[in-house]
C-alpha cells in the first residue's frame, strides 16, 4: 500500500511540474503581448501603415510596320525620359519642390502669350503651352496668404448669406489676380509647365514630363531619384518612318502622351487595359490594327511608404513588344509610283494646255490572284501662301475616300451586263453614227467608226454600241428623231451588274472612311442612263476601279484589297524575321455571272486598245504584253468644263499578274487635251516589271540569312 502511494505522489509530482512550467510560459507570451501591443502598439502600426505595394505599368515598343520583301516602314526610336507617377497622399508642396528641382536639371521648352508675346512656333514634342489659368493656379499656390486678400469680408458675408457659394471663391481670387502680379511669374515658367505635367497624370500612372533627355539631363536625375519621389527615368518609344513621308496618311499615326486615349473610346479602351495616358492608333493602318501591335505592357510593382517615397521596385513582367505587320505593299514601288505622279503632275502643270485645274492624280496597283495592293499612290498639289509656290503633297488616302466618273473604263462592265442580260450576244454588231432623239437630242461617240462589234467597240471606245446596249436592255429600238425611254428599272438592273464588279459599293476593304462614290439620281432625263453606260454619270474610287480591273483580269472573281500579308511574333534580332501568327488568305467576294467565253471576249478587246487602239502609241510595244481600257469622262470642276482623264491595265493580258488604275481628275479643260494618264500608267507599269525582281532577290537573300541562323541554334 505504501508503495502505491509513493507512486501516485510522484505522479502528482511531475503533473504540478509540467503545469507550473506551462503557466510561466503563458505568463511570458502575454506578458510580451502585452508589450508589444501596449508599448509598441503603436509603432507596429505605423509600421503597418507606411507600406503600400503600388503596381505601375509601363510602355513597351509598338510592332514595326516592313513591306512585302520585309523592308523595314515603321519601327521605334527609344527616346530617354523623365516620368512622374502621382502616388497618394502626395502634397502640393511636395509637388512643386519636386517641380522646383527637375526645372533646375531639365531644360523644357515653354510658350505663352500671357504676358503679350506670341506664341513661339516650335517643332519640338516637348514643347508645352501655358494658359493664364495655368499661371494663375501657381500663382495662389505659390502666394496663399495674399491670394486669402483677394476674398474679402463681402464676399464671405454673401456666402453666409447663402448669395454665394464656397466654390465660388476659388474663381473669384482667379478673377482678381492682376496683370502685375502674374508678372512676377516670368522667372518660374518652366517650374509652372513641369508642375503642369505632373498635375495632367493620372494617379499611378507615369507621365511623361520630357522625352529625349540628354547624357547629362539622364545622369544627374538618375544621381537624384532618392531625392525625388514618383520621379523616374525610362526608355520611351515614337514611332520612325523609314521611308519619311512615304505612304504616311495610310500608315496612321498614334497619339501623343498628352493626348492619351481617344475621349469618344475611352471606356472601350479602359476596359481592355489600357491606361488613360497610353498611346494608341488614332487613324487607318495604326488604328485598325492597334490590338496587334500595341504589345503586352512591362509590370512594375513598387512599396512606398505613405508620403510616396518608393522603398522597393519589383519587376512583375518583363513585358513583350507588339508584333509586326507584314504589308502587301511594295515601298520601292510606292516610292516610285509617287516621284512618277510628282513629276507628272509638276510638268503637266507646266507645259500642258488647258492644266488650270489639274491639282491630283492617282495610281493604285493590285495583284489580281490575291487582291493585294502592292502600292497606292496620290499626290495632291497645294498652293502654298507663305512662299508662293505649288507643294505636292501625300493624298494616298484619296484612292478610297474620293469619287470621280471614270469615263470608258467602265465600258467593260457595260459589254458584259448587255451580254449576260441577253441584251446583246457575242456577234452582235451596231452601226457607229451619231444618234437623234426626240427634241434635238442628239448622242455619238468622239469620232464615228461605223460597223463594229465587241473587239472594235472597246478598242475605238465607242460610246455609240453602249448606248445601243443599254437601248436593248430596256427593250426599246432606235428610231432616229424618236422619243427615249429607258425605265427605272434599267438604270437598277446596270448598277446591279455594275455592283458585281465592285463598282458603286464596299470593296471590303477594312479602313476607315471609304466611300463608294456618289449614285446620280434623277431618272427624269433618260439621257443620264446612256451617260451611265458610258462612266459619267455615277462616281467610283480609284480603289473601287482597280478592283473592277482585277475581276475581268481574274476571269471574274471579285476579290477583297488587302494591306497586310501577314501578322508575326517580334523578334529582338532584328535582322531576323518572327514566326508567323496569321497568313492573311485571299478572300472572294463574288463571281460575277457572266460566262467565261463573255469575259474573254472583253478580254480581248481591252488587249486591243493596246496594240492598236486608244493606247496603242504608249503600250503597243511594251514587253510586258498589257491589256486594258482609257476613259476619259466629261464633267465640272468649280463651274468649268473638263475631263477627267482615266486608265485601267493589267499585265500581261495572257495569265496578269498585276491591275491597275490610274485617276486623273479635271486633267484639262475642254477643248484641249494630253495623255497624261497614259504616261503615268506606262511609267508605272515598267517600274513594277522592272522592280519585282530586285524585291524577290532581297528577300530570297533574307529567307536564306533565316535559314542559316536556323540551322545554326539547331
Amino acid at each position: 500500500m505504501k508503495q502505491k502511494k509513493r507512486k501516485r505522489n510522484h505522479v502528482s509530482l511531475r503533473i504540478n511540474i509540467l503545469f507550473f512550467i506551462v503557466f510561466i510560459l503563458f505568463s511570458v507570451l502575454i506578458l510580451r503581448l502585452g508589450i508589444v501591443q501596449i508599448v509598441h502598439g503603436e509603432s507596429y502600426k505605423r509600421e503597418v501603415e507606411k507600406t503600400e505595394d503600388v503596381t505601375v505599368n509601363t510602355p513597351v515598343p509598338r510592332g514595326k510596320m516592313l513591306d512585302r520583301y520585309d523592308r523595314v516602314i515603321v519601327d521605334n526610336k527609344p527616346l530617354n525620359a523623365v516620368t512622374y507617377t502621382r502616388l497618394k497622399g502626395v502634397k502640393q508642396e511636395e509637388k512643386l519642390k519636386i517641380a522646383k528641382s527637375l526645372a533646375k536639371i531639365i531644360d523644357l521648352p515653354v510658350t505663352t502669350n500671357v504676358f503679350g508675346d506670341e506664341d513661339q512656333k516650335s517643332d519640338d514634342k516637348n514643347i508645352v503651352k501655358l494658359t493664364e489659368r495655368d499661371l494663375k493656379d501657381y500663382w495662389i499656390a505659390t502666394n496663399p496668404e495674399e491670394a486669402k486678400k483677394k476674398i474679402t469680408d463681402s464676399d464671405l458675408k454673401k456666402v453666409e448669406q447663402g448669395k454665394l457659394k464656397e466654390e465660388d471663391l476659388y474663381p473669384l481670387q482667379l478673377k482678381r489676380i492682376t496683370k502685375k502680379e502674374l508678372n512676377t511669374l516670368k522667372d518660374d515658367l518652366e517650374v509652372i509647365a513641369i508642375k503642369s505635367k505632373m498635375e495632367t497624370g493620372y494617379e499611378l500612372t507615369p507621365q511623361i514630363i520630357k522625352s529625349g533627355l540628354n547624357d547629362q539631363e539622364m545622369a544627374v536625375i538618375s544621381e537624384q531619384l532618392s531625392t525625388l519621389p514618383g520621379v523616374d527615368v525610362t526608355t520611351y518609344w515614337d514611332r520612325m518612318y523609314t521611308y519619311d513621308s512615304l505612304l504616311s496618311t495610310l500608315l496612321g499615326n498614334i497619339t501623343s502622351a498628352d493626348e492619351g486615349l481617344p475621349r469618344e473610346n475611352l471606356q472601350y479602351y479602359l476596359s481592355h487595359g489600357y491606361s488613360r495616358n497610353d498611346r494608341v492608333g488614332k487613324s487607318y493602318l495604326e488604328k485598325q490594327y492597334e490590338n496587334v501591335l500595341r504589345g503586352q505592357k512591362a509590370r512594375i510593382q513598387h512599396v512606398t511608404d505613405r508620403s510616396g517615397n518608393i522603398l522597393e521596385e519589383k519587376i512583375v513582367s518583363e513585358g513583350q513588344r507588339g508584333s509586326d505587320l507584314v504589308l502587301t505593299i511594295d515601298m520601292e514601288l510606292q516610292k516610285q509610283i509617287e516621284e512618277i505622279l510628282t513629276n507628272g503632275l509638276l510638268k503637266a502643270k507646266a507645259a500642258k494646255p488647258g492644266t488650270s485645274l489639274l491639282d491630283r492624280a492617282f495610281i493604285i496597283m493590285m495583284d489580281p490572284h490575291t487582291g493585294e495592293i502592292l502600292a497606292m499612290g496620290g499626290k495632291q498639289l497645294v498652293y502654298n501662301e507663305s512662299s508662293g509656290k505649288r507643294e505636292v503633297k501625300d493624298f494616298a488616302l484619296g484612292n478610297i475616300t474620293t469619287a470621280y466618273e471614270m469615263g470608258s473604263t467602265v465600258k467593260g462592265a457595260t459589254i458584259l451586263a448587255g451580254l449576260d442580260s441577253g441584251a446583246i450576244n457575242l456577234d452582235t454588231v451596231f452601226y457607229d453614227s451619231p444618234m437623234y432623239f426626240k427634241n434635238g437630242f442628239k448622242k455619238q461617240s468622239s469620232h464615228p467608226i461605223g460597223s463594229a462589234g465587241i473587239g472594235r467597240a472597246l478598242e475605238q471606245s465607242s460610246n455609240v454600241y453602249m448606248y445601243k446596249t443599254v437601248l436593248s436592255m430596256a427593250g426599246e429600238n432606235y428610231v432616229p428623231h424618236g422619243a427615249l425611254n429607258i425605265p427605272r428599272k434599267t438604270w437598277d438592273q446596270l448598277r446591279s451588274y455594275y455592283s458585281q464588279f465592285g463598282l458603286g459599293v464596299s470593296t471590303g476593304i477594312e479602313l476607315d472612311n471609304e466611300t463608294t462614290g456618289m449614285i446620280g439620281s434623277d431618272y427624269s432625263l433618260p439621257g443620264k442612263a446612256l451617260d451611265l453606260a458610258i462612266g459619267q454619270y455615277d462616281t467610283y474610287t480609284p480603289l473601287q476601279l482597280v478592283q473592277y480591273t482585277s475581276t475581268i483580269a481574274n476571269n471574274g472573281y471579285r476579290l477583297k484589297p488587302q494591306l497586310v500579308k501577314e501578322i508575326r511574333e517580334p523578334e529582338l534580332d532584328t535582322e531576323l524575321k518572327g514566326s508567323v501568327q496569321k497568313s492573311v488568305e485571299p478572300e472572294v467576294l463574288n463571281r460575277i455571272t457572266m460566262s467565261q467565253e463573255e469575259i474573254n471576249a472583253v478580254k480581248a478587246g481591252f488587249r486591243r486598245v493596246m496594240t492598236s487602239g486608244t493606247a496603242k502609241n504608249e503600250f503597243s510595244s511594251e514587253p510586258y504584253k498589257p491589256a486594258g481600257k482609257t476613259g476619259t469622262a466629261e464633267t465640272y470642276s468649280k463651274g468649268v468644263s473638263v475631263r477627267n482623264s482615266n486608265l485601267i491595265a493589267y499585265a500581261p493580258y495572257d495569265n496578269p499578274e498585276i491591275a491597275m488604275a490610274v485617276v486623273v481628275p479635271s486633267a484639262y479643260v475642254k477643248g484641249t487635251s494630253h495623255a497624261l494618264n497614259r504616261e503615268l500608267g506606262q511609267a508605272a507599269m515598267r517600274a513594277y516589271f522592272d522592280l519585282k525582281k530586285k524585291g524577290e532577290q532581297e528577300l530570297g537573300e533574307k529567307e536564306k540569312q533565316q535559314e542559316e541562323h536556323n540551322q545554326t541554334n539547331d
